[in-house]
């Protein structure tokens, strides 16, 4: 069987940490702050996980 591709968009928006999990940052950042609250953009400052549910996709995504 060949390689798997990396996908290119996923690898610029997502990485893999040591222990495995899917590291990324939250959509909403970007303007229209005034309306959101300060907890609300103090949370999107911080990096997520991906979800157990779509792990195994991300990882396929990203190269195995």
């Amino acid at each position: 069987m060949p390689k798997l591709k990396t996908h290119k968009g996923a690898q610029k928006r997502m990485r893999v940490t040591k222990n495995g999990k899917v590291v990324f940052h939250r959509a909403g950042k970007r303007h229209l702050l005034s309306g959101k609250t300060a907890k609300r953009r103090r949370r999107l400052r911080r990096p997520s996980t991906v979800s157990d549910q779509f792990l195994r996709k991300i990882r396929l995504l990203l190269g195995g």
